[in-house]
């Protein structure tokens, strides 16, 4: 044994590296037999879980922007409707505006009318009762000049004869 033995620095090689070179094969054989295989399992059992969780993970992401998506057209869809919700209701109260305006126009040319009307009737009524006084008031004037009272033609055509007159302006006749 003295052939094996020899030094190479800080190892000695002699007998004891024979025993450990074996012990580290049956070491290596008892690992790579029994543990390793279960080593490879597992960490295969834990590839295969994670690839699962990855591929969960895309599906939700992708169920996720499915539904963002369709989230975002409905609010489109939601303000697009609102829109023309807004757009009508501006229309209908723009058109109630203009109802009413014609409205309040057309209630101002009725009062307008009903008011030149009384007026032409009171001014009529007017002219009436000076026609009426005048009327009277040369009747009497008659009376006194001629002193005898008119039958009702006569008077009536002297009256007209005397409004004509007057309504000329010429009184010279």
């Amino acid at each position: 044994m003295i052939l094996l033995a020899g030094t190479a620095g800080v190892v000695t090689i002699d007998g004891t590296v024979i025993v450990e070179l074996i012990a580290f094969l049956a070491m290596l054989a008892l690992l790579s037999r029994y543990v390793y295989p279960e080593l490879v399992k597992v960490s295969e059992e834990r590839r295969r879980a994670i690839a699962e969780q990855l591929k969960e993970a895309e599906e939700a992401r992708s169920k996720a922007e499915t539904q963002l998506r369709e989230a975002e057209e409905q609010l489109a869809e939601a303000r697009r409707t609102a829109q023309s919700l807004i757009d009508a209701a501006t229309k209908s109260g723009e058109q109630l505006r203009q109802e009413l305006r014609q409205k309040a126009e057309e209630e101002s040319r009725r009062t307008i009318e009903t008011a030149r009307k009384e007026i032409e009737a009171e001014r009529d009524r007017a002219i009436q009762s000076v026609r009426n006084e005048v009327a009277d008031m040369v009747v009497l004037a008659t009376e006194k000049v001629i002193g005898e009272t008119l039958d009702d033609s006569s008077h009536r055509r002297l009256i007209e004869r005397a409004i004509a007159e007057v309504a000329s302006g010429d009184s010279s006749r």
